[in-house]
C-alpha cells in the first residue's frame, strides 16, 4: 500500500502569524483572543504559552493566572488570510495542493516516485524549507504522510510543533495505539459516548472492532469508512452540498441589549446574504439565535420561498424578531443562519418577489461592496452595528477577502 497523501497543519496559526508580523513577540507566550475582556476565551494560544496549560478555549482570566507573563493579542484577521494564500501558494510550488481543508490545514496527493518513503520525506523537509525562506521561519508546520487522508491528518497530531511523520502499511494499526479515540477525525463528543456505550475505551478497541460492528455503532455506512480507513484505504464520499450559510457574533459589553442586538444581526445577515449569492445558492429557511449572560438561550426558525434577496431576508428576520423572549438576563451573543440551501439555476423565480428589479439591486450592492469594502453599502437596520461583527475566520470557513473585506486597499 503506498503512501498516497501528505497532510499539513500549521502550528498554533494565528498566534505563529502574529508572531512572524512582531519580531517583540517571537519566543514569548502568546495568546490571541477575539477581544480583549478578562471574560473571554483564547483562540490560539503560541507554544511558549501551551507549555503553562493554556490551549483554545481558556478563559483570559484563568490564563493570565496559569502564566503571569502572558502577551495578549487581539486577533486581526485580514493577515491571517492573508498568510493563508501565501502559504497554498508556497506549497504549490513543492507540491500541487489538493484541497484546503481549513485556514491552518490543506492536502496533497502523492504519485509515482513521490510515494516512496524516502521521496515523500525529501518533499516534506523541501515544503518546510520553501515555507520558513518564502513566508516565514514563524510558521512552522507539522507534516503527516500516510497511504490516505485520515492516516496523514492524524499523523499531524503525533508530532507538535514542527512534526514529521510517516505511517506505513507495516506501522498500522499499532502505530495508533497511543492515540485517544477523540484524536481521530470523525469522533466527537457524542460519539466517544456512542462508542463507550458498545465498551469501545480505546484505539486499539476500536481497530481491532470487526467492520459489521462499527457500521452498527456508527449507525450506517459511516462505520464501514471508518473501519476502512484505519487500515489505510481509500475512501470516496459522494460530492458535498453546503447546508448551511451564517454569521455569529459575541458582543461586546455595550452592545448587550435588545436594539443592538438586532443592529447587529442585521449586519450579520446582509454578510450572510451576500457570501450566498457568491457561492451560487438561494435559501428557504432562516435560524436566529440569541445566548444571554444567565446562559439561556433563544432559537426561532422562518421558512420562506427560496430567495437570495436581501431585503426579503431582512423582512424575515424582523418576523423572528417579534418572538424575541422577555428575559431579564443581556443578550450575550448573536447568531443567524440561513439554510435549505439550492443551488441557484435549480430555483424557480417567484413573480411577487419582482426577481429582475431585486437582483439588480443585490448585484448593485454587492459591486460597491466589493470595490470599496464590506459596508459602503447596505441596508439602514444595520447602520447601528456597522463597526461591529467585523470579518472572522471560522474553522472550516474561509473569509473571501474580495467580497467580505471591510476595508479595501488602494
Amino acid at each position: 500500500m503506498p503512501l498516497r497523501n501528505l497532510f499539513l497543519d500549521f502550528n498554533s496559526y494565528f498566534a505563529s502569524v502574529e508572531q512572524q508580523l512582531n519580531p517583540a513577540l517571537r519566543n514569548k507566550p502568546v495568546a490571541v483572543v477575539p477581544t480583549k475582556a478578562e471574560t473571554t476565551c483564547c483562540i490560539a494560544a503560541s507554544y511558549e504559552a501551551k507549555k503553562f496549560g493554556i490551549k483554545t478555549g481558556t478563559i483570559v482570566s484563568e490564563a493570565k493566572k496559569l502564566c503571569p507573563g502572558l502577551i495578549i493579542v487581539e486577533a486581526n484577521h485580514r493577515p491571517y488570510i492573508e498568510f493563508h494564500h501565501k502559504l497554498v501558494e508556497t506549497v504549490g510550488t513543492c507540491l500541487p495542493v489538493d484541497q484546503v481543508m481549513s485556514v491552518d490545514e490543506m492536502v496533497c496527493s502523492l504519485i509515482g516516485k513521490e510515494q516512496k518513503r524516502e521521496n515523500a520525506v525529501e518533499i516534506a523537509k523541501l515544503i518546510k524549507k520553501t515555507i520558513a525562506e518564502k513566508v516565514g521561519e514563524y510558521l512552522k508546520c507539522s507534516i503527516g504522510i500516510a497511504p490516505n487522508r485520515f492516516l496523514a491528518k492524524t499523523a499531524t497530531d503525533m508530532q507538535k510543533p514542527d512534526g514529521l511523520v510517516i505511517i506505513e502499511e507495516k506501522d498500522l494499526p499499532q502505530c495508533l495505539y497511543g492515540l485517544k479515540t477523540s484524536d481521530l477525525t470523525g469522533v466527537g463528543r457524542r460519539m466517544e459516548v456512542r462508542l463507550r456505550r458498545h465498551g469501545i475505551y480505546t484505539v486499539e478497541t476500536l481497530c481491532n472492532s470487526s467492520k459489521a460492528r462499527l457500521k452498527e455503532i456508527w449507525g450506517g455506512v459511516e462505520g464501514e469508512r471508518m473501519f476502512a480507513q484505519l487500515r489505510g484505504e481509500i475512501v470516496k464520499r459522494p460530492p458535498t452540498h453546503r447546508q448551511t450559510v451564517g454569521h455569529s457574533h459575541v458582543l461586546p459589553p455595550k452592545e448587550r441589549n435588545k436594539e443592538d442586538a438586532f443592529g447587529v444581526l442585521n449586519r450579520l445577515l446582509q454578510k450572510a446574504a451576500t457570501r450566498m449569492r457568491y457561492l451560487g445558492y438561494v435559501t428557504g429557511a432562516m435560524s436566529v439565535g440569541v445566548k444571554f449572560l444567565g446562559h439561556q438561550r433563544w432559537r426561532e426558525e422562518i421558512s420562506f420561498n427560496h430567495t437570495q434577496n436581501t431585503i426579503t431576508l431582512l423582512r424575515a428576520l424582523e418576523k423572528v424578531w417579534e418572538h424575541y423572549p422577555d428575559f431579564k438576563e443581556k443578550p450575550l451573543a448573536v447568531g443567524v443562519t440561513l439554510f435549505k440551501l439550492l443551488d441557484e439555476d435549480q430555483n424557480t423565480m417567484i413573480i411577487f418577489e419582482d426577481y429582475d428589479k431585486m437582483k439588480s439591486l443585490n448585484k448593485a450592492v454587492d459591486g460597491l461592496n466589493k470595490k470599496y469594502g464590506f459596508s459602503s453599502a447596505y441596508y439602514a437596520a444595520a447602520h447601528p452595528a456597522i463597526k461591529s461583527a467585523p470579518m472572522r475566520i471560522a474553522f472550516t470557513q474561509i473569509p473571501n477577502l474580495e467580497i467580505e473585506d471591510d476595508e479595501k486597499e488602494f
